[in-house]
């Protein structure tokens, strides 16, 4: 099987799409460029479809060289046989690989083998062949004054064990038997059952469920039950049924010989095969629950990063606090700090006139145009300080996420771009910037500690850092950079970039100033015409002399553009965003040997509205000026909230207190939800009634008022 028939096989693309795709990756080309600028070669496949491409491939090259690492251990052995090879060639499951190379895996001394050097193999042979001879007869031959009948039946029977357990058709079919009926049972561990923090696995502590039907979460939350100590898990199915199994692929009659063989299969099922296949089930299914959590996480991280930015706006950002104040930053229209300072406007100092004083001032000195106050401790008491101020003009003011905040404050990419200050500036810093893009700020936390995810620290870390690493790189290419005012970050993510690249951008244009065109991009060192053609799409350039530099048409295709506005007797300025003319093209007129009709389309769509932000433009949320701590709820109130965070089983809304209320899948909607995010979406405003509030265990349940 070669990879592109590998991938077929595992996917619903097409082996012509798969061949394009795989070619352009050899080439060095990204996974946003191939998605956006070659969709004609790939037949118009996504990101997520290229992909799954490139991990099939990765995929493929790891069984390959697993194969061969196998072929080259057994033939050292000297047991390579020519159909051992074809089957081992053949075989493109791991699995099946690894049962294939079983009998001739290195290991630690086993029972087998000290029966093997008792010389017992040839009487495991001839019970195995099942003959008509009687036990008494065929053990005799091997009895010696250190080894009488029965040790010498038991060492042939061990022998027969691991030849059982080695046995391909039996583990194949004991696969399928867990995989259809396998269930998960806990058990309690006693001596921790009283423990407080024991107590939120409580419905834990006695469970019994189908492990093929176990929700994501449930699994993952029994597998950290038992991690930390609370409880035991097995894995278990009728023990007769498999064992029935297993006598009818090898017993073929009823001699004394089967007694024995039923004896060896008893033995290998519980000392061999239950436990080697029950791990490999569990672990199947964990990591079908990591994929399902992981998926969530993803899509609630692109979700956040496409939150609605406020734009380039002179902002004034407040981290609040009680005891050690509010932290208040003014920034200018690109993120810079034009001051810093303290104020006490809350208990226990309650300097609340000096603070209206200083803030109102503030406004006016920097001409401030919106004000950001993070979500924290004393947020509700900050905002409802801010609102009422007497301004001398109209300012929103805006309750953003800081979730990570404190992360990026005292972290390295933070100290390299606010050297001077500390960690309490740099989060205010953070709180403001978030307002006026968050994407451009979001970049520069590790997702995992934005808090958007389910089980995050519970899951595969390669497989998360991978597919986040994806999400964020997806995200960054499908909004767009502006080349001038991006961060190294920010930058580090566009295609063909990189950290080292991005940082030799930022330093060029230190040294240089701001970037006149996307050629000058060329003169930036070590960045050459490869990362040139992957990246330039994706960056924006305002008031360059060419109006495409700022839209997502391809430089390769600036030519055909001035061809179209040329058709049509007009500049290519007279003909961006001029909707009635760029109808009149015809996009089969303008089809060539790199540009097909698919990307044709794409650049007519583009000049109708070029480097449109595909985010939505922010707006103001208030809660309820009713709720400021979980006492002021009360069951039956309708509030107002913002989804903060979607699992499998439902999502949390933000009321506007600390504790984040749980609407359960169950009550998203009327009739039944299989998917959270099919009905809600992270930082969706709603209107939730409360159900239940549980203060001693701070939950909250919710319903969605739909």
């Amino acid at each position: 099987m070669n990879l592109e028939s590998y991938i077929q096989g595992h996917s619903q693309i097409s082996i012509s799409s798969i061949s394009a795709t795989l070619q352009l990756l050899s080439e060095d080309c990204t996974i946003p460029f191939i998605a956006r600028y070659r969709k004609d070669k790939t037949g118009n496949l996504d990101e997520v479809a290229i992909e799954e491409i490139s991990k099939l491939s990765k995929q493929y090259l790891e069984i390959d060289k697993r194969k061969q690492s196998i072929l080259k251990s057994i033939d050292e052995q000297g047991f390579l046989t020519a159909d051992l090879q074809q089957k081992i060639d053949a075989s493109f499951d791991i699995q099946a690989l690894e049962d294939l190379y079983l009998p001739y895996k290195k290991r630690k001394k086993t029972k087998a083998d000290a029966a093997r050097e008792k010389g017992l193999e040839p009487l495991a042979k001839m019970i195995m062949s099942q003959g008509n001879q009687s036990i008494a007869s065929l053990v005799r031959k091997f009895v010696t004054a250190d080894l009488d009948e029965d040790a010498a039946l038991q060492g042939a029977r061990d022998i027969m064990a691991e030849w059982i357990n080695e046995n391909i058709g039996i583990r194949r079919n004991a696969r399928k038997i867990f995989q259809r009926k396998a269930t998960i049972t806990t058990k309690v561990v006693k001596a921790k059952k009283d423990e407080e923090t024991a107590q939120k696995y409580k419905q834990y502590f006695e469970w019994e469920e189908a492990l093929n039907r176990i929700p994501s979460h449930r699994l993952l939350a029994i597998l950290r039950a038992e991690n930390e100590g609370f409880i035991k898990s097995s894995v278990q199915v009728d023990k007769d049924e498999v064992l029935d199994m297993m006598e009818k692929f090898i017993i073929k009659s009823n001699t004394e010989s089967a007694k024995q063989i039923e004896m060896a299969i008893s033995d290998s099922y519980k000392r061999l095969l239950e436990p080697a296949i029950s791990n490999e089930i569990l672990q199947e299914a964990k990591d079908k629950a990591d994929d399902k959590a992981i998926a969530i996480f993803a899509e609630n991280l692109q979700q956040l990063l496409m939150a609605s930015p406020l734009g380039e706006k002179r902002i004034l950002a407040i981290d609040p606090g009680f005891r050690t104040g509010c932290k208040v930053v003014c920034l200018d229209e690109k993120g810079d700090i034009l001051h810093n300072e303290t104020i006490y406007p809350h208990a226990p100092q309650n300097e609340t006139t000096m603070a209206m004083k200083k803030i109102k001032s503030l406004v006016q000195s920097f001409k401030i145009q919106a004000i950001s106050i993070g979500n924290g401790t004393a947020s509700r008491e900050t905002e409802h300080f801010i609102k009422k101020i007497g301004f001398d003009r109209d300012l929103q003011v805006f309750v953003v996420s800081e979730a990570g905040a404190s992360v990026y404050s005292a972290s390295k990419i933070a100290r390299d771009e606010f050297p001077n200050y500390d960690v309490t500036v740099r989060g205010a810093v953070s709180i403001g910037r978030r307002l006026s893009d968050p994407l451009a700020e979001l970049v520069k936390i590790d997702p995992q500690s934005i808090g958007v995810g389910q089980y995050q620290h519970d899951v595969n870390p390669a497989k998360l850092k991978l597919e986040l690493e994806n999400t964020v790189i997806r995200t960054v290419n499908s909004v767009g950079v502006n080349l001038n005012t991006a961060s190294k970050s920010l930058l580090a993510f566009v295609s063909g970039i990189g950290e080292k690249m991005a940082e030799n951008i930022v330093n060029y244009r230190s040294e240089n100033g701001a970037f006149k065109s996307r050629n000058d991009l060329k003169k930036v060192p070590r960045l050459g015409e490869k990362a040139f053609q992957q990246a330039a799409a994706f960056i924006r350039v305002k008031q360059s002399q060419n109006p495409l530099d700022d839209s997502a048409v391809h430089p390769e295709a600036y030519k055909l553009v001035d061809k179209m506005a040329k058709s049509l007797s007009l500049k290519t300025e007279e003909l961006i965003a001029n909707k009635e003319k760029i109808a009149l093209l015809k996009p089969e007129d303008f089809i060539n040997d790199e540009i097909g009709i698919l990307g044709i389309k794409d650049i007519l769509k583009e000049l109708e509205k070029p480097g449109l932000d595909p985010r939505k433009s922010a707006k103001i949320f208030e809660f309820d000026a009713r709720i400021k701590k979980m006492d002021d709820l009360q069951i039956g109130m309708v509030l107002p909230g913002i989804v903060n965070n979607i699992t499998a089983f439902g999502c949390f809304v933000d009321l506007g207190i600390k504790e984040s209320g749980l609407v359960h899948i169950s009550q998203l909607k009327d009739g039944f939800v299989s998917d959270v995010s099919e009905v809600v979406k992270l930082h969706q405003t709603v209107e939730v009634k409360v159900v239940e509030v549980d203060v001693q265990r701070k939950r909250i349940q919710l319903t969605m008022i739909l």
